[in-house]
C-alpha cells in the first residue's frame, strides 16, 4: 500500500519516532512524504521514502495530486493544531481530498497508531481491491 506522511515542524520528531517504532510494518509498503519529513524519516529508519518538494514549496500539492488520482491508500498528517506556521502545509485540502476518495487519514499519533495496526492486521485491504 502507498502511505503518505506529512508533519508540521513541531511534529517532525514525533513522526520520526513513530516511523522508528513501526519500521517493520512501514518497510512492507511504499512511503511518500513531503521533502523535509521524508529526509528526516530516512535518516533515522533507513527506509526508502519517495520525497516530494518541501511542503511549503509545493510538496503538499504534489501529494494532494496523488491523493486526487486515488494513488495513495493512507495518510498520516501529524499537525500542530495550536500553532501551525504560515509556511507549513494546510490540512484542509488534504482532508477534503481524503474524504472525497475514502482514504484513511490520521492527524494525531493516537489515530496514526490505530491505522498502522489496522494496516498490519489487513483491515485496509479493501483499498487494494477498489
Amino acid at each position: 500500500m502507498k502511505i503518505g506522511l506529512i508533519a508540521h515542524d513541531t511534529k517532525k520528531k514525533l513522526m520520526q519516532n513513530f516511523c522508528i517504532a513501526y519500521r517493520g510494518i512501514l518497510s512492507k509498503h511504499e512511503l511518500y512524504a513531503t521533502g523535509t519529513t521524508g529526509r528526516l524519516i530516512e535518516e533515522v529508519t533507513n527506509l526508502h521514502v519517495h520525497k516530494y518538494l518541501p511542503g511549503h514549496l509545493g510538496g503538499q500539492q504534489q501529494m494532494a495530486a496523488q491523493i486526487a488520482a486515488d494513488d495513495i491508500d493512507m495518510v498520516i498528517f501529524l499537525r500542530d493544531p495550536v500553532a501551525p506556521k504560515t509556511h507549513e502545509p494546510d490540512i484542509n485540502n488534504v482532508s477534503k481530498l481524503c474524504d472525497s476518495y475514502s482514504i484513511p487519514l490520521a492527524t494525531n499519533i493516537a489515530t496514526a497508531e490505530l491505522l498502522i495496526h489496522a494496516l498490519e492486521n489487513g483491515d485496509l485491504e479493501w483499498r487494494e481491491n477498489r
